[in-house]
């Protein structure tokens, strides 16, 4: 796999058993050095035996336990396909693995749960967007990071206008063309020049207003689908059409982070790497800046002392787990072990990992994501305040 999304983050922090491993690795994609990343997976593996070992398991248990990764080892072709780093995890009966574009330090955490806060640089809210790829006839919804494309699917949103109009307008056997190429071909900018219309084919003449309706009507559609799909509205979404559709769209879109600018052109034409390419131009600026309103929005209530901000673990990660948090700054370097007793909502840290421990930074991040907040996975010199980790809370 090349992609994790958040579903996947929440299917990750649900496994849980004694033990859990969790394995990150920085591999090389190709050439002679291929050869070196078997050999830092079976050194990491051994540094993982002796973990489980300190643990108590004793060697037959632990050798199956760990067989689905010794396996890769010796997989001469899992090998020749790899990206900048690999993630795995190993549970009592579950065994997956990520190829992802994130150049991990070497880390081994044996935990009675999985730790994912090495993969918050590619969830966090400094990097996530999404691409609507638009035309009449073919629609693309892409979940994007700063170095990622992936294609979602679009169960209940429909194919093209003609799926929509057979149903609503069976009579009339509509169809619609488009122009295939804007004249400039994929642009970027805010502007809308002359693409050729939509040309309607059908029983009798259709006026510019009903051809716009009909257009309206499918996108409304689109609309409710593709938010049914994204759920979580803090998510930027970049428009990429032909410039007639742009307004049209906007006509019709209920998504709040819809932006202002959008990627002009006939994306059927664009493969998901272009889009990605032209679609960044415009949000790295746009979630920059929601980055340094949120760090100035702490600053600010914190330098108060108001009790909308704070970077204790102990007040952040119930407050995480409650979906309080909108915006939070952890660290992806550091690990900061303890519990959180969901009964109570009270946290103990520790200065070691103990049994029954989870890494309480990794625990505020993820539940931060999963409850709609922003997260902005950065080093730890770059957190604001003092704590070792920095929160702004919704109320």
């Amino acid at each position: 796999m090349n992609m994790i999304s958040t579903v996947d983050l929440a299917r990750l922090i649900e496994m849980s058993g004694d033990p859990c491993v969790s394995i990150y690795m920085p591999t090389e994609r190709a050439g002679p050095a291929v050869e070196k990343n078997r050999i830092r997976l079976k050194n990491m593996l051994a540094k993982t035996e002796e973990r489980l070992s300190e643990r108590g398991l004793r060697r037959p248990a632990i050798t199956d336990f760990l067989q689905p990764a010794q396996a890769l080892v010796e997989d001469t072709m899992f090998w020749q396909r790899q990206s900048d780093g690999l993630a795995l995890y190993i549970c009592d009966g579950y065994f997956d693995y990520y190829r992802l574009p994130i150049d991990f330090e070497e880390l081994v955490v044996v935990a009675d749960a999985l730790h994912v806060k090495p993969l918050l640089p590619l969830l966090s809210s400094n990097g996530r967007f999404y691409i609507l790829a638009l035309s009449q006839s073919e629609i693309r919804l892409l979940q994007c990071t700063r170095y990622t494309a992936q294609t979602l699917e679009l169960r209940d949103v429909p194919g093209s206008i003609a799926e929509v109009l057979q149903w609503d307008d069976p009579e009339k056997r509509l169809q619609f063309h488009t122009s295939t190429q804007s004249p400039a071909g994929n642009r970027v900018r805010a502007g809308i020049q002359g693409d050729r219309p939509a040309v309607f084919h059908g029983h009798g003449t259709a006026s510019a207003d009903d051809e716009k309706d009909y257009i309206l009507r499918y996108f409304h559609r689109v609309d409710k689908g593709i938010t049914e799909v994204m759920r979580d509205t803090h998510t930027p979404l970049v428009l990429a059409a032909l410039d007639y559709l742009h307004p049209i769209y906007r006509e019709a879109n209920t998504y709040p982070r819809l932006t202002e600018e959008g990627v002009f052109g006939n994306p059927e034409e664009s493969s998901a790497e272009d889009l990605h390419e032209q679609a960044w131009a415009l949000v790295e600026p746009l979630l920059s800046k929601e980055q340094q309103e949120a760090r100035a929005a702490y600053e600010e209530l914190a330098g108060m002392g108001r009790e909308q901000a704070a970077g204790d673990l102990r007040d952040v990660a119930p407050a995480a787990h409650a979906g309080r948090v909108k915006a939070l700054f952890v660290p992806v370097d550091v690990q900061r072990w303890g519990t959180f007793d969901e009964a109570t909502f009270s946290v103990e840290v520790h200065d070691d990992a103990q049994p029954g421990d989870v890494d309480l930074l990794d625990f505020a991040a993820v539940h931060t994501l999963l409850n709609g907040g922003a997260v902005y996975a950065v080093e730890a010199e770059d957190v604001p305040g003092d704590g070792v980790l920095a929160a702004v809370f919704r109320y």
